[in-house]
């Protein structure tokens, strides 16, 4: 039970006035205003959870597609009982149908809201009514001309025979009779067209007087001649009027099949806009679902009263209910304990409300079965109470109405009497909430409390914290220290004289003396641990900051050196394969042209070339996952130096080193035609060489030229005879050697020696292409040519 006395004290209706702020419709702001404060634990998780899904959906989505819907129920149920409804009536419903049906599109794609989709499922919607009655009625007194092909031959039907009256209208105004008008104008009266005659001519202008002006002098005169154009044009409008209706009952047979469907829809979107008012309360606020503690107590992390201005609410850590469940709040006046009073009896309501807390995330809520709230200046004058009788009146009755699970506020408990009777009532009435199954908290200015709070077992101390420096409170609630009252201190800043000051002291009982002294040491210690805590945070944050940073540049580092190392090896297999392609043209090219070897010999070594080539590409395939294997690493070089030749593990090949980098650890190795950088880990010692009696016939042939021979040629400066010779040699040994592909430089001058080395190139048989260099390779200078 939650008396409407605590809501009023705790501000819960300016909590209500800022949730519906919030809401789109009337309906939604109506059903704030019903809101309920419950107590049903599945109850208040379920809104909860709603509210959490509402907040995630507005701050992914920004807005929601809410559309104006009303409250419709008179309307269809006038449909239901066969009574026309009019062209309003159909645009508010019209209006509910393309809000169900944009709620229900855009929940169905927020898997995650299920409690939402729970709601959305049951809208319904009706895409073709909505868009017929849309595209019929342009406003709640206006029928468009497409509402039907009848009422649209009916309207132009009208505006010709208006056309035809104005016509002879204006024959009449502009005639002979001109003269016994009172103005050369067409006028309307009664919905007839008719001119106006002054009353000496009425004689003149035969007709039907339809009206006079307020002088008598004019008569409104609606001459024979349109009489019967008129009475044509009246019953067109006739015509209109029954076709509109006509339309409008057809559209109110189509609202009375879906009436119930409509009646769901305005119960659904009412609760979503309730829901999302709820959502964007909690997003304006910064708030946090807060946990749900089936226990008699609550934490609270940084809590901000909802009601003062973000920028200036100062927040507190606020906990109550395990090892004590009454806590005593003390300080100077303006310090902040009624607002922090309110700030957890206002807590309390909005949890219990489905609301979200403006607090940090991890605080922790109950459910209270009762909540009351003695705050604020009760002075009655219509019934003659002071302030303490009161107060002590209301105090009266929550002792009273004590139930289970309490939530008990008093603010200035026992003030408005004399000291020591009001002490003795107050440690009383706190004794008597403290048998209950309650969470009470109290604000006093009794010494005579702190003391009780410091012996009793169950009962804290706690204080506003209060700069002398600058006499002015801070507003931050500090459990387990009661307050200091600060009177000698601020009367000292304030400039009385330590004479004056010295003779209080001394008029002080002398345990109270000690008792404050204790408490100025306890603060100053209190002070100091928490200025050497935000130094050591301000430390350890720091030094985590630079922990990520090193963690984080190790990890790109390593992603780095791992996306390089495999960009290698893939180029590294696609050039092997291009290689093996090349390879076994030149074989057959070879097989062809070096008749004068032994033919078996021959097919003998191609076929060990091939059989090389192949274990080759083999031993180069890898797993992409797998760079290098530990044993790799382990048999790698320390050291690189240039013209070292060496093994590479992860190809199976030997090389020579052009380059090597001790800081990157890698090395530019010439591994046959090709050019690689590759890390030290894959680099080992040379295998050992065979015998140089290994190599015999077209074997020995092929090592010796390899050896020797380069992958360019210059022939600048011979002429062409000489070059053609110079060249054909050159070629035959690159093709024995295996070489994929050489350059021929032959230079620009006067394109001879070019032209003669292109004709050469295209018979001879092992050269597959030629081409010009291109820039950075020599450009038109030189010829590039693969065999």
């Amino acid at each position: 039970m939650i008396e409407s006395r605590t809501m009023k004290v705790l501000e819960y209706d300016a909590i209500l006035e800022k949730l519906k702020a919030h809401a789109v419709s009337e309906l939604g702001k109506k059903r704030i205003e019903e809101m309920k404060v419950s107590t049903d634990e599945q109850e208040i998780l379920l809104w909860q959870g709603q509210t959490t899904e509402a907040q995630t959906i507005v701050l992914q989505s920004g807005s929601i597609p809410f559309g104006a819907f009303y409250d419709t129920r008179e309307a269809v149920k006038r449909a239901e009982l066969g009574a026309v409804l009019d062209m309003q009536q159909l645009l508010h419903i019209a209006s509910g149908l393309a809000s169900a049906r944009r709620m229900k599109d855009f929940l169905d794609q927020k898997t995650e809201a299920k409690r939402l989709l729970s709601l959305s499922s049951f809208l319904t919607a009706d895409r073709e009514l909505e868009e017929d009655v849309f595209s019929a009625i342009i406003s709640p007194t206006e029928m468009s001309d497409n509402a039907s092909g009848e009422l649209r031959r009916i309207r132009r039907s009208i505006v010709t025979m208006q056309e035809n009256v104005r016509k002879k209208l204006d024959d009449i105004v502009s005639s002979s009779q001109a003269k016994y008008l009172q103005d050369s104008l067409v006028t309307m009266r009664q919905d007839r067209f008719v001119v106006p005659v002054k009353l000496e001519y009425r004689d003149k202008v035969p007709g039907i007087v339809h009206d006079t002006s307020s002088s008598g002098a004019t008569l409104f005169v609606e001459p024979i001649a349109v009489v019967e154009i008129n009475n044509k044009l009246q019953t067109l409008r006739s015509d209109e009027k029954k076709e509109i209706q006509r339309i409008l009952g057809e559209f109110t047979l189509r609202v009375g099949e879906i009436c119930d469907a409509l009646r769901d829809n305005q119960v659904y979107l009412t609760e979503l806009d309730f829901i999302f008012a709820r959502g964007k309360l909690s997003v304006e606020m910064k708030a946090e679902e807060a946990g749900f503690n089936p226990q008699m107590y609550l934490r609270l992390k940084q809590a901000r009263h909802p009601l003062i201005d973000r920028k200036k609410v100062i927040a507190s850590d606020i906990e109550i209910g395990e090892g004590y469940r009454t806590l005593v709040i003390t300080g100077p006046n303006t310090g902040g304990k009624t607002v922090t009073l309110k700030t957890i009896g206002l807590f309390a309501l909005m949890f219990q409300s489905g609301l979200h807390l403006p607090c940090d995330y991890g605080s922790n809520m109950c459910i209270f079965e009762h909540i009351f709230a003695d705050i604020g200046d009760e002075q009655s004058i219509e019934q003659s109470l002071s302030t303490f009788s009161s107060h002590m009146t209301h105090i009266v009755k929550i002792l009273e109405n004590l139930g289970d699970r309490n939530l008990v506020l008093f603010d200035e408990l026992g003030a408005g009497t004399d000291p020591v009777e009001g002490a003795a009532l107050a440690i009383s009435i706190l004794e008597e909430v403290r048998q209950n199954d309650s969470l009470c908290i109290a604000t006093t200015h009794y010494s005579e409390l702190k003391h009780y709070a410091l012996t009793q077992e169950g009962v804290e101390n706690a204080s506003m914290e209060f700069d002398v420096d600058t006499l002015s409170p801070t507003y931050r609630m500090m459990i387990g220290i009661p307050g200091k009252s600060n009177a000698f201190e601020i009367s000292k800043r304030l400039g009385l004289s330590e004479r004056l000051i010295e003779n209080s002291r001394s008029r002080i009982h002398t345990d109270k003396l000690l008792m404050e002294d204790v408490l100025k040491e306890i603060e100053d210690e209190r002070k100091e641990m928490a200025l050497q805590k935000k130094e050591s945070d301000a430390i350890y944050l720091r030094a985590k900051e630079l922990e990520s940073k090193l963690e984080e540049r190790e990890r790109r580092t390593k992603r780095r050196l791992e996306q390089e190392l495999l960009e290698g090896k893939k180029q590294a297999a696609k050039l092997l394969k291009e290689a093996q392609d090349e390879v076994e043209d030149q074989l057959r090219e070879i097989a062809k042209l070096k008749e004068e070897l032994d033919r078996e010999d021959l097919n003998k070594q191609l076929e060990k070339a091939r059989k090389r080539i192949k274990d080759t590409l083999k031993a180069s395939s890898y797993d992409e996952n797998i760079l290098y294997t530990q044993e790799d690493a382990e048999k790698s070089l320390n050291e690189v130096k240039e013209g070292m030749r060496v093994y590479v593990s992860t190809f199976h090949q030997e090389g020579v080193v052009l380059s090597a980098d001790d800081k990157k650890r890698e090395a530019s190795v010439q591994l046959g035609a090709m050019k690689m950088n590759l890390p030290y880990e894959i680099l080992q010692p040379p295998k050992k060489q065979k015998s140089q009696n290994a190599y015999t016939g077209a074997g020995k042939i092929r090592k010796d030229k390899s050896m020797h021979i380069k992958t360019e040629i210059d022939l600048r400066g011979m002429d062409m005879e000489s070059a053609r010779m110079e060249l054909e040699k050159y070629l035959d040994d690159a093709v024995l050697s295996n070489l994929p592909q050489v350059t021929i430089i032959h230079g620009v001058g006067t394109m001879v020696l070019k032209k003669g080395v292109e004709q050469f190139l295209k018979t001879y048989k092992p050269v597959k292409s030629f081409r010009q260099g291109k820039y950075g390779e020599g450009g038109p200078g030189v010829t590039i040519v693969r065999f």
